[in-house]
């Protein structure tokens, strides 16, 4: 099998979210803005089989997606097993949760494996938790927005518009000045990320938010919604020094662009030990779970 791996751009747009829209997916790379933003760093692609849509990545390799869409997976699966053999290589899906992973075992009992990493899993929190820091495990969360609140009196929040565009990418700018983003690597690649996710907010369909201190722009999120009951931050910065600066952007986002949802998924920690104990300090209601299968006896 053949697969016509194409270029994800502004013209892909249409495709990818109408077999998102078949199947919605609460998963924090599952969403075309994410697609889009991320695409030129990891070298994705997309295509179609079996009218299922997945996707291959240059840092993974030859591996593929889980396939999405309301075709017949075993067709699919079938498909990708003859593409993996094309390749003299051998099966290997990324992206795969517990829940896909278990019509797998209900269409070939046994033939798979999967491992998860935690590294990958998202971090999801009930919104009204967010936006009420309510109980013990977040009275922290709640000192230090009443800190900031006392230190910042004329504090303000507002929607990010093509008014205030620029100043949050100003901010931004400085931001990257005192976290050392200027050389290549995946802080610098987040950086030109964010940049990217600000000026074409509307293209992408992301709401944006943003908090002000002293007039200044000290804090901002972007994101939008994932899956049916879940909406995801995608990006958050902030001023760390700044007392409360991050928990007040975290929070007011939450209340203005997220109280109509379930869950927020607020990512991964890709294994940096400051930004996991970060993510646990709010205390996730679950994780999202993201594994590799292959086949069983058969080495990747």
């Amino acid at each position: 099998m053949n697969i016509e791996w194409k270029e994800i751009s502004m013209e892909a747009e249409d495709t990818i979210k109408h077999y998102y829209a078949m199947e919605p997916v609460r998963n924090c790379e599952l969403t075309f803005a994410n697609n889009l933003l991320w695409a030129p760093f990891y070298g994705t692609r997309y295509g179609v089989v079996e009218d299922m849509l997945v996707f291959t990545s240059g840092e993974i390799g030859d591996a593929v997606s889980f396939p999405l869409g309301n075709g017949d997976l075993k067709k699919a699966v079938d498909g990708l097993t003859e593409y993996f053999k094309g390749l003299g290589k051998p099966f290997e899906l990324y992206l795969v949760s517990p829940a896909q992973f278990e019509r797998l075992e209900e269409l070939w009992p046994g033939r798979f494996q999967v491992e998860y990493n935690r590294d990958a899993a998202d971090y999801v929190y009930e919104s009204e938790r967010l936006i009420s820091l309510a109980g013990k495990k977040l009275h922290g969360k709640r000192n230090h927005i009443n800190r900031f609140k006392e230190n910042y009196p004329d504090w303000q929040y507002e929607r990010i518009t093509d008014e205030n565009t620029e100043e949050c990418v100003a901010m931004a700018e400085e931001w990257k000045l005192a976290n050392g983003c200027e050389e290549k690597g995946k802080k610098h690649e987040e950086f030109c990320v964010t940049l990217h996710a600000l000026r074409s907010r509307k293209e992408l369909g992301l709401q944006g938010g943003l908090i002000r201190a002293g007039g200044r722009v000290i804090g901002f999120s972007l994101g939008e919604p994932c899956g049916e009951d879940m909406f995801v931050v995608h990006i958050e910065k902030a001023f760390g020094e700044i007392q409360g600066a991050y928990p007040m952007i975290n929070q007011q986002f939450a209340e203005h662009e997220a109280a109509g949802y379930k869950y927020i998924n607020r990512e991964e920690d890709m294994g940096a030990e400051g930004l996991r104990k970060a993510k646990l300090s709010y205390a996730p209601v679950f994780f999202m779970e993201k594994g590799i299968v292959t086949e069983k006896g058969i080495e990747p």
